[in-house]
């Protein structure tokens, strides 16, 4: 009797374990592969899970081991996209089931669809081949027209060998060409016409804009599109075609970083500083960081693109550790733009009661900025105002008890949205857990009908400015108005056309997109972003004012002025403003790494959270408590390595789950990992999967958190 097939099998679990079946080769049509999708039957279910290990022995007697039900109709996944899996469980402390299948779209999940998947693919193949019109593509920039900056970044890139890893820091002020540098050295990799290339990008917002200019780059190289924004149709068709080689350039947001591409030959992370490359939820990796290790593994150059580097990337560079790559003027050779500080406490700033033109109402932006815009419209250029809060007014307020407009279920106030923006008429909406109230006619506490909206956001600030500028074409652009009929990409169509006078905001509209007749910005409300419980919160928001600001005299040429930045704030003189003032992202993120370094904190020291869940807070302090004592009793905590208190979240309630944290911190990178894989033991043996045997406390561990 031959000796049976047994396949270990990972699944979509919080398990540690892969789990053994048996194999049958006739049934399922030949010999099984590592790196196989298949349907397993699990429990009194079936699930799709991955092979990850092909033997003639189990532990455990044959006749116990269910089998294999069904392969799905897909090649395995590449050795080198298996390893990558591998180091992203064991790195960020994670089951490498949970790891692979939320990575697999879901068009590939659904094993009853599978044997009508060719045709979907076959079908697919024939729709393009009909399609005659052309896909939009424009922004092609050939380097016989880059100035003399460009020429020697792209020289350095070409220099760098295409066999052998090699992390590059492209830095360059916001307009400096950093797109069309880093398009033309790819066009060098993909001349190996079997090559793949993958760019990501922080936010969906961004990929059309960059994906009509890479068919204008490479209108004969099949590109896919991966973010979750697509149908999982349009998904599941694209990874095929990734994985299979047969796309050569894959464009994504983070979910892409972990796409099967068997010939990968180069990497681009543009705007690399983003946070939103670092996932929130799930598996909580850093796709800037997976990519960097891919990178690493294959020995291909990875290229990390921005105006204002993360510290760590700036750090890396300036050691050695990453080529440094610079561009220090604009594209076409015009002045950096103008920055003005508003000093909010200066009564200079406002509108005084005997000024004519000042609004009827009270305005929400100082009268400074209000001349500014105006001189603006009277030259005829778009003006970009950013308030990084969307809704009405953050929260609504009672003028005789003071009550708040606080939601149920979280510890969060509800936003005021005014009618049309979440539907017909006005409501109070939580960001947090998503729940929409009506607005109440009366004060729920005292019965008072005097009730007042407290702060600004967009919708607010949109209605002051058609008061003040009554024949201002305005737009609106925020995840509100992007959910409407008209999409993001349309939206911002609107203004690269020039059909808007002013557009309001929030950050969405800050990063990567060419705007080409913008002529003032303004940020209002900065400080909110000033002073946090996160120490990185000067850090992004120097980011952001950068990026920002740069959206200003994109177009304009050698000699001319670029444009102008108003900043309103109460706090003119913090370092954040000061080194924007200048222009200085090296002197900041210099003064930065001096700050950190005194307090210990990363880059200098590496970090992870322990997350708690429960139905009370004192169970989830006291469950995370209980893991502390215990690292301490078994002597897992050295010398260099601190585990702090427990302690409640910033936001400690959201949907009714009440929410703490435990901070792990070590001078050394292999410390942290034994420790944290010592505290994933103990908390596996005491729990179901991830919640709690005692108390039924979920919990998470995450590694390199950014924020605290």
């Amino acid at each position: 009797m031959p000796a049976p097939i047994v396949v270990q099998v990972v699944v979509d679990k919080p398990l540690a374990q892969g789990f053994d079946y048996l194999w049958d080769k006739d049934l399922l049509g030949g010999l099984p592969e590592v790196g196989a999708i298949v349907e397993v039957p699990f429990g009194r279910t079936m699930l799709v899970g991955m092979v990850i290990k092909v033997s003639a022995y189990s532990d455990y007697e044959s006749y116990k081991l269910k089998g294999v039900a069904r392969v799905a109709p897909l090649p395995p996944l590449d050795p080198a996209v298996l390893r990558l899996m591998n180091f992203a469980s064991q790195y960020y402390i994670h089951g490498l089931g949970e790891t692979i299948i939320p990575t697999i779209p879901q068009m590939w999940k659904k094993p009853d669809d599978w044997e009508k998947i060719p045709q979907k693919l076959a079908a697919d193949n024939e729709k393009k081949k009909k399609k005659t019109l052309s896909e939009v593509s424009e922004g092609f920039i050939d380097e016989n027209r880059f100035n003399d900056g460009q020429k020697l970044a792209l020289e350095k890139l070409r220099a760098c060998p295409s066999s052998e890893f090699k992390a590059i820091l492209l830095q360059g002020q916001t307009g400096s060409g950093k797109t069309a540098v880093f398009l033309n050295w790819l066009s060098g990799i993909l001349k190996d016409t079997s090559a793949q290339v993958l760019l990501l990008v922080p936010e969906i917002n961004l990929t059309p804009q960059l994906e009509r200019r890479v068919r204008a780059y490479f209108p004969d190289k099949k590109m896919v599109v991966l973010h979750s924004g697509v149908s999982e149709k349009v998904r599941g068709i694209a990874w095929h075609a990734a994985m299979t080689g047969e796309a050569k350039i894959i464009l994504g947001t983070r979910l892409a970083a972990l796409t099967p591409m068997p010939n990968l030959r180069a990497i681009v992370i543009d705007e690399e500083h983003d946070p939103s490359y670092k996932q929130q939820d799930g598996i909580r990796y850093s796709a800037r960081d997976l990519a960097v290790w891919r990178a690493h593994d294959l020995k291909i150059p990875i290229l990390l693109a921005s105006a204002t580097p993360s510290l760590e990337t700036w750090m890396a560079a300036k050691a050695g550790r990453y080529e440094y790559v610079r561009l220090d003027e604009r594209a076409q050779g015009a002045s950096l733009p103008q920055v003005h500080l508003i000093n909010m406490r200066d009564p200079q700033t406002q509108f005084s009661p005997g000024d004519v033109d000042k609004p009827k109402s009270k305005s929400l932006i100082t009268k400074t900025l209000a001349n500014a815009v105006s001189k603006n419209l009277a030259s005829k250029q778009q003006s970009l105002i950013l308030i990084n809060r969307r809704g009405y007014a953050p929260v609504l307020s009672c003028s005789a008890c003071s009550w708040l407009s606080k939601c149920e279920q979280c510890t969060s106030y509800m936003v005021l949205h005014k009618a049309g923006a979440l539907g017909r008429k006005s409501v109070l909406s939580c960001h947090h857990c998503g729940l929409v109230k009506a607005i109440p006619n009366h004060c729920p506490d005292c019965g008072n009908l005097d009730l007042t909206s407290l702060g600004q956001g967009t919708q607010k600030v949109e209605d002051s400015i058609e008061e003040m500028w009554p024949g201002a074409r305005l737009l609106r652009v925020d995840t509100d108005s992007s959910r409407k009929s008209k999409g993001a990409e349309e939206l911002f169509q609107e203004i690269h056309e020039g059909n808007v006078d002013i557009v309001v905001g929030t950050q969405m509209i800050a990063k990567g997109h060419d705007y080409q007749n913008i002529g003032l910005v303004a940020v209002l409300d900065a400080d909110s972003r000033l002073f946090s419980q996160d120490f990185r919160a000067a850090e992004r928001l120097f980011a952001q004012l950068v990026q920002v600001a740069g959206r200003a005299g994109r177009s304009n040429k050698s000699g001319e002025m670029g444009g102008a930045i108003y900043i309103e704030t109460q706090f003119p003189e913090a370092a954040v403003f000061q080194f924007l003032l200048r222009h200085d992202v090296d002197g900041f993120l210099s003064f930065t790494a001096n700050e950190r370094k005194e307090a210990g904190l990363p880059p200098f020291a590496y970090q992870a959270l322990i997350h708690a869940e429960a139905k009370s807070l004192d169970k989830a302090i006291r469950f995370l408590g209980g893991l502390k004592r215990h690292l301490k009793a078994e002597g897992h905590v050295s010398h260099g390595l601190r585990v702090y208190d427990p302690v409640p979240k910033a936001v400690m309630r959201v949907a009714g789950s009440e929410r703490a944290q435990l901070l792990v911190e070590s001078d050394d990178r292999k410390n942290l990992q034994e420790i944290l894989e010592a505290m994933d033991r103990y908390l596996r043996e005491n729990s179901q999967g991830r919640i709690s045997k005692e108390g039924r406390i979920r919990w998470l561990i995450e590694r390199d958190p950014i924020s605290i």
